[in-house]
Parts: structure tokens; C-alpha cells; sequence
């Protein structure tokens, strides 16, 4: 009984320690031999190469159809004593082998140690606790009534696991300013980056990088101290920054009620208004703030409120005068129930 244990053990670690290339020498010594035994014991109706693979995998993972089986006395002990055991054995442990390797996939997955194939998707650099879990469920929102949904990807810092494993893709980095590490979140192939975490600072070197990484992509930074707004727009003009404006909301709502309200309002994505944009394709020509202005609230019932001109992308021109003039690239906003993903351009051709 002791030399059982032994012997035992010693192939339990001998097996736990196989590699891949040598489960598979193992598979083919496996069916080689069963079919020199079956050869040699006179087993001729199972030595066709269609048959015998089909036999070998049914009897040696223990199925057991039936249709098939040996006829000789030594076809029937070879199979008994030989094909079964091992054959139980060796199938127990690729199954067990890809069990596992599909649990270290998932788990790297959950843990944000899984490198990205992504493209054109909404990278969030940052942890801030349950701020950065409302962000997401924000975004989420807002892609549901998007044509193209792209997929949005969270890389921290933090020691984490993937808080929406259902719903987004995971990171996680040593540091943001890391070529390799950050190119499993493909930094340099996102539409959208978005920077959001507790130190300002962290911020400010994070959005230097991806400026440099990705100029193309549309860059978020969200800074505590506004000062920084102004000294990272500087040396990243393309940067839209986004400063608290907790404080001056309590200022407007004091000499103006209900101007909170009014903004939750129009950034909500719930229920009701809200603000939205769009950017003016190449192939329109030059028109009008007035016949906008008329065309998106009689067919889209929406309210035109301002454009930001690409050379100027800094600058936002709310309620501008009617005799104004937009030009393709420009991108509007306005307010209406929901996103228009169709806008009809031909009509203000017309």
C-alpha cells in the first residue's frame, strides 16, 4: 500500500509537471503503441486509420459507444489493461491542462494582465473609487446610443480586479508613462482618452504622454486645480480639460436658482434633455447659424447652442447671431432628447 502512495505521488508530480510539447510526444506514443499492440494481437477490423483514431479516442476517454471493440482474447486484455488505464490517465490530464489554461486566460483577463487587440475604442487611465465606477456606467450609457459601441478599456494603477468583467476591458499597469505596459491598453490606437485620477500631477505627466502617444485621439484630463488647465493646454492645445466646477455652481445657483438642476440636466444621460454634438462632415458646404438653427428644431426638434471652431479648439461660441456662417469640421452642439446618429446634411444643401 506504501509503495502505491509512492509511486503515486511520483507520477502525479511527474504529470502536474509535464509541458505541452510533451503531452503531446505522450499522445502519440499512446495511440502508436496501442495500434503496434492491436496489430500484433490480431485486431484487423480496428487498424484503418479512420477507425482506429475514432476507436481510440471513444474507448480511451471511457465513452464507450459500443459499435466498435475487440474480438481476440489478447485484443480484449490489451485493451482492458493497457488502453483504458492510460488512455484515462492521458485524456484526465489535457482535459485538466486546458481547464486550467482556460482559467489563467480568464484570470489574467479579470486582473488586467491580458494584453488588448483594440482599436478606435474609449481608454479611461485612473482609479478614484466609485467616481471612476459612475464614469463608466456613464459611458456605458452613452455608447448605447452610439452606431459603432466601441469597446471601453479601464487601466489603473490601483491593486484591483476588473470591477465591470461583463461590461468593459481591464489594465493594469506599474506606471502610465510606460511604452510597453501601456501598449497593452493600445494607447496609441484609442479614440477617446480619458485621465482622471486622484493626484493632479499623475494627470498632468499621464496627459503629456498620451499627447504624445496618440495626437490624434480626442484627450480628456480632469484637474482639481484649475491653474493647470491653462499650463497644460500650453504645450497640448488638442487637449480638452476639464477643471472642477463644484464651487461655481454653488456661486450661479445663489443669484440663479435651479442653475444646477439645469446643468445636471443637460449632462445626464437619464431620462429628459441633454447635450450633445456633432462634427460637420467635409463634404458640406458653408451654412448658416439661422437655417441650422431652424432646420434642427423643426425636423429634430433640438436647440442649436454653440460651435467650437477646429482652428480654435479651445474656444467654444454659444448663442452665436444668426447671419453667422459654419464650415465643414466644425463641431456643433445642441440639446435635444436623444443623439441624432442620422443627421440629414442634404437638407441644409437645399
Amino acid at each position: 500500500m506504501l509503495l502505491v502512495l509512492k509511486v503515486r505521488k511520483v507520477l502525479t508530480r511527474v504529470f502536474s509537471e509535464m509541458r505541452w510539447y510533451t503531452i503531446v510526444l505522450a499522445l502519440l506514443f499512446y495511440a502508436l503503441s496501442t495500434w503496434i499492440l492491436l496489430y500484433v494481437s490480431g485486431e484487423d477490423a480496428l487498424l484503418n486509420i479512420n477507425d482506429f483514431i475514432y476507436w481510440l479516442v471513444v474507448t480511451g476517454s471511457t465513452v464507450g459507444y459500443g459499435d466498435m471493440s475487440p474480438v481476440t482474447s489478447a485484443g480484449k486484455y490489451i485493451v482492458s489493461f493497457y488502453v483504458i488505464p492510460l488512455g484515462l490517465s492521458i485524456f484526465a490530464l489535457v482535459l485538466g491542462r486546458v481547464a486550467a489554461w482556460v482559467s489563467m486566460q480568464w484570470q489574467k483577463g479579470v486582473k488586467g494582465l491580458k494584453p488588448l487587440d483594440l482599436e478606435n475604442h474609449v481608454l479611461v487611465i485612473g482609479w478614484n473609487g466609485q467616481r471612476t465606477i459612475q464614469l463608466l456606467n456613464l459611458l456605458l450609457k452613452e455608447r448605447a446610443e452610439t452606431e459603432n459601441k466601441p469597446e471601453i478599456v479601464l487601466c489603473v494603477k490601483a491593486d484591483i480586479d476588473n470591477p465591470m468583467p461583463d461590461k468593459i476591458e481591464f489594465i493594469k499597469v506599474m506606471s502610465f508613462n510606460n511604452d510597453k505596459e501601456m501598449d497593452r491598453a493600445c494607447v496609441d490606437k484609442a479614440a477617446v482618452i480619458v485621465m482622471d485620477n486622484e493626484e493632479d500631477d499623475v494627470t498632468m505627466t499621464t496627459s503629456l504622454y498620451c499627447s504624445k502617444r496618440n495626437n490624434s485621439a480626442h484627450l480628456l484630463a480632469y484637474f482639481k486645480d484649475e491653474s493647470l488647465v491653462d499650463l497644460l493646454q500650453t504645450h497640448c492645445p488638442n487637449i480638452e480639460c476639464t477643471p472642477s466646477v463644484a464651487v461655481e455652481m454653488l456661486a450661479k445657483s445663489a443669484f440663479d436658482p435651479g442653475s444646477s438642476l439645469l446643468q445636471h440636466d443637460l449632462l445626464t444621460v437619464q431620462e429628459g434633455q441633454a447635450q450633445f454634438s456633432i462634427e460637420v462632415p467635409e463634404s458640406v458646404p458653408q451654412i448658416s447659424v439661422e437655417k441650422l438653427f431652424i432646420t434642427l428644431k423643426q425636423r429634430y426638434n433640438a436647440t442649436f447652442i454653440g460651435f467650437v471652431e477646429p482652428s480654435v479648439p479651445a474656444k467654444v461660441t454659444l448663442n452665436p447671431n444668426f447671419d453667422e456662417t459654419i464650415l465643414p469640421k466644425y463641431k456643433l452642439f445642441y440639446i435635444a432628447e436623444q443623439r441624432i446618429n442620422h443627421f440629414d446634411w442634404q437638407i441644409l444643401s437645399e
